[in-house]
């Protein structure tokens, strides 16, 4: 990073205790909102945040009501997706119950796109919620409220509150724990609402009505079984639920759920997952092994960011994240890694965890890294990487 780039980002983060910086800025979890309340006068995001946004324009509202296959409920207001990885078994003549196939994706989940519709839903309502809040485009608003009414709130489309009928694995079970990883998208959706307030589309009965969602989606996922299990995940899962969880928590002013969850992920879920050379002993056992080592250092950075007005810091524990990212980083395109990893070209995977690497360290690894594995720029990598100081809320 060079010396003009490095005093910009600390003079931008200077900047962030100001009071009227304070009344400004968003109430986002997974980008830094202090220094995004700078960024509406930087011309290259606010270019990268439009163009993100025009093409997000274009996307139809999505809905669970949809599809052609009726939960267990018989409501389709239920969320339904099936397990990726089992396959039809060829052993039996009903071919059930499904079989296992780590790494290999069955096409049949596609039959069903309520997964493909909350995450486009998450993205989209993203990209236009920033571009709106950076430029003042009210189309932008008004089609990110769009969204969010059909996929969450309008009583004719929106998904009931839980994941239920969430990665069903035929002639095995109507729906699972680990089906709560597909909705790791929510707190993106999070994000967008709050940079939607002041918005004239977004109005306080949307405010309140997404509240209301998320606090009965919350209740379900902290008390269910399903909930539960995943919660207890020692895996990737189990990462991507306290960053699912500690989101929706910052989102209904839970502060101290959102700290209880930091604390645990610091003091054990990290120290269990890594070893001293940041090996992650329960990725490794995938057949896809460098794409889930990172994916888990996705989770974990992420949650980093959400949980970092708490002023936990969950880079501090070493071995971790830190050192799960040095033990992937010598392994681009170029390098061979030496355990399992049946999908090619993936190495891309460990792209959120450098930027955001980068930005809490101010190492240079990091960021010579990012262009080694080919990782591309969008408005919310160059808001990650300008810094993570994130002002409580």
């Amino acid at each position: 990073m060079s010396f003009s780039v490095r005093a910009n980002i600390l003079a931008l983060l200077a900047l962030s205790a100001s009071p009227l910086l304070a009344q400004s800025a968003p109430r986002v979890f997974l980008l830094n909102p202090a220094t995004l309340a700078r960024q509406k006068a930087n011309p290259a995001i606010v270019k990268a945040a439009r163009e993100e946004a025009d093409k997000a324009l274009k996307m139809a509202p999505q809905s669970v009501t949809t599809k052609t296959k009726t939960p267990p409920s018989g409501d389709k207001h239920d969320y339904m997706s099936m397990a990726r990885y089992f396959w039809p078994n060829p052993a039996t003549p009903n071919h059930l119950p499904y079989i296992r196939k780590d790494g290999q994706t069955n096409p049949e989940i596609n039959d069903i796109p309520d997964h493909e519709g909350l995450d486009h839903t998450a993205d989209a309502s993203r990209a236009l919620a920033l571009g709106w809040y950076l430029t003042g485009d009210e189309r932008y608003a008004e089609h990110a409220t769009t969204l969010l009414r059909a996929f969450f709130l309008a009583p004719a489309t929106a998904m009931n509150p839980n994941l239920k009928f969430a990665q069903y694995i035929p002639g095995v079970n109507t729906g699972r724990g680990t089906g709560i990883l597909d909705a790791r998208g929510l707190a993106r959706v999070v994000d967008a609402i709050g940079m939607l307030a002041g918005s004239k589309s977004w109005t306080p009965e949307d405010q309140a009505g997404m509240t209301k969602w998320f606090a009965t989606y919350y209740a379900w996922l902290t008390t269910s079984e399903a909930g539960q299990q995943e919660k207890a995940a020692p895996n990737n899962h189990g990462s991507w639920f306290a960053a699912q969880e500690a989101s929706i928590a910052m989102f209904l002013g839970k502060t101290d759920d959102a700290k209880k969850i930091a604390e645990h992920v610091r003091d054990q879920r990290i120290p269990s997952q890594f070893d001293a050379a940041g090996l992650q002993k329960y990725e490794l056992v995938r057949t896809n092994s460098f794409s889930y080592s990172a994916f888990n250092l996705e989770a974990l950075t992420e949650l980093a960011n959400i949980v970092a007005s708490t002023g936990i810091d969950l880079y501090a524990t070493k071995p971790g994240i830190l050192t799960g990212i040095d033990a992937l980083m010598p392994f681009d395109s170029t390098h061979k890694w030496p355990h399992d990893q049946i999908s090619a070209g993936k190495e891309d995977s460990l792209c959120p965890a450098l930027v955001r690497a980068a930005s809490h360290t101010h190492d240079a690894r990091y960021v010579e890294a990012q262009k080694r594995f080919n990782c591309r720029q969008n408005a919310v990598t160059l808001l990650e990487a300008m810094g993570d100081t994130h002002s409580v809320q």
